[in-house]
């Protein structure tokens, strides 16, 4: 079955002129066209779309991502850097995990810190308990650590 541009916007939140740009900068190297020349796009359109996105979310730029879509068209020759590339991004990505990790803590700790003030109705006093100097203590003794 074939979507059309406007089917494909839709399905996937992407803009009309996003899809376009993708198009023209070879990232839907696959992509069809109709008898009256509109894009026809295919499930496997939708797959490499989605593979774009996750890869973009996750901080690859769109000249390597573009590298990795000429790898793949090249054939099983790349295998090896197209293998390499995944366990970067893979590093990139658990990098990142970990820092978002670290800000939750963080977080955390003032939503305790405010959950406590409102309760004493006073922010001196909930800096001043001892769990809050514990959570506070465990949050920022991270950071040190570094």
């Amino acid at each position: 079955m074939g979507y059309s541009i406007g089917q494909v916007a839709k399905k996937t939140g992407l803009t009309a002129h996003t899809l376009r740009y993708y198009q023209k900068e070879g990232l839907l190297p696959f992509l069809q066209k109709s008898s009256s020349g509109l894009r026809v796009f295919s499930e496997t359109d939708l797959g490499w779309l989605e593979l774009i996105e996750c890869l973009k979310e996750t901080g690859m730029p769109l000249k390597d991502i573009k590298q990795y879509i000429d790898w793949y068209l090249e054939g099983d020759t790349t295998l090896s850097l197209r293998l390499e590339m995944f366990k970067k991004q893979k590093s990139r990505v658990e990098a990142q995990i970990k820092q978002f990790q670290k800000h939750l803590k963080k977080i955390e700790y003032k939503i305790a810190l405010y959950n406590e003030a409102v309760k004493q109705n006073s922010l001196e006093k909930a800096v001043s308990a001892p769990k809050i100097q514990e959570l506070k203590n465990q949050v920022y003794k991270t950071d040190k650590e570094k």
